[in-house]
C-alpha cells in the first residue's frame, strides 16, 4: 500500500464479458490496486468474480480490494475491504477481517478525512468532480485534497490516501497540484483500451509529480 499510486475500481464487466482480460490489461499497464465494486451483487457472485481479481493481482504483484463487504473480503482472500460512510464502521469491520486485511474508507469532507485517519488503513477523498458512479453525491472540489495534503505536510499521523472522482488525463495535473500523490479511477480506465488509459495515467502522474 505504501508504494501504491494508481487504484482502479471496476464492476464485474458482465456486459463486456471481459473481466479477466480487463484486469490483466490494467495491472500490466501499471495499476497497483484493483477493487471489485458491485453494490447490488450477492455473495456468491462476488466470490465467483473474486477468483479473477485474486488471480490477476497475484500474477502482477498487486492488491485486490473488495467493496463494502468485509465478510466476502475474508472469504475471497482479498487484501482489503473498502467501506463507505454508511457501511459497517471500520472498528466493527475489523472484528470480521482480523488484523491482516486492509480497511479503506471513503471520505467526503475535511472532517470525515480527519476522523477516518485514526480508523482506517487508507482513505479516499472525493468525489472531486460530479460523477455518475456516485449519483446524488455532490462534488467536493479540490479543497479536500489540499486539506489532506496539508495534514500530511504538518506531520500528523496520516494514512495513505487517494483522490477520486472524475479524474482523467486532463484533470490530473490540477489534482496533483492541489497535493495528491495517489489517485483512484473508475470511468477513466473503463473505456475501449483500458491498458492504454492506465499507461497514460501512470505517465501523467509521474510527470506531474516531478519537482
Amino acid at each position: 500500500m505504501a508504494r501504491a499510486r494508481l487504484y482502479v475500481v471496476t464492476g464485474a464487466r458482465e456486459e463486456q464479458a471481459d473481466l479477466a482480460a480487463f484486469l490483466s490489461a490494467v495491472l500490466e499497464a501499471g495499476a497497483d490496486i484493483v477493487q471489485l465494486r458491485e453494490k447490488d451483487a450477492e455473495a456468491g457472485d462476488l466470490l465467483r468474480w473474486s477468483q479473477h481479481f485474486r488471480s490477476a493481482a497475484d500474477r502482477y504483484g498487486a492488491l485486490f480490494v473488495m467493496n463494502d463487504r468485509p465478510d466476502v473480503a475474508v472469504a475471497a482472500g482479498a487484501d482489503g475491504v473498502h467501506l463507505g460512510q454508511n457501511d459497517l464502521p471500520p472498528v466493527w469491520a475489523r472484528q470480521i477481517t482480523g488484523a491482516d486485511v486492509l480497511i479503506g474508507l471513503s471520505t467526503h469532507s475535511n472532517e470525515e478525512f480527519d476522523a477516518g485517519a485514526s480508523e482506517a488503513d487508507y482513505l479516499c477523498v472525493g468525489p472531486l468532480m460530479a460523477t455518475p458512479t456516485k449519483p446524488g453525491r455532490p462534488a467536493t472540489g479540490l479543497e479536500v485534497v489540499t486539506h489532506a495534503a496539508t495534514r500530511a505536510d504538518e506531520g500528523a499521523e496520516r494514512r495513505p490516501w487517494f483522490a477520486i472522482g472524475g479524474i482523467d488525463g486532463a484533470s490530473l495535473p490540477g489534482v496533483v497540484a492541489a497535493g495528491a500523490t495517489r489517485i483512484a479511477v473508475v470511468r477513466a480506465a473503463a473505456g475501449g483500451d483500458p491498458g492504454a488509459a492506465v499507461r497514460a495515467l501512470v505517465a501523467g502522474l509521474a510527470a506531474s509529480l516531478v519537482p
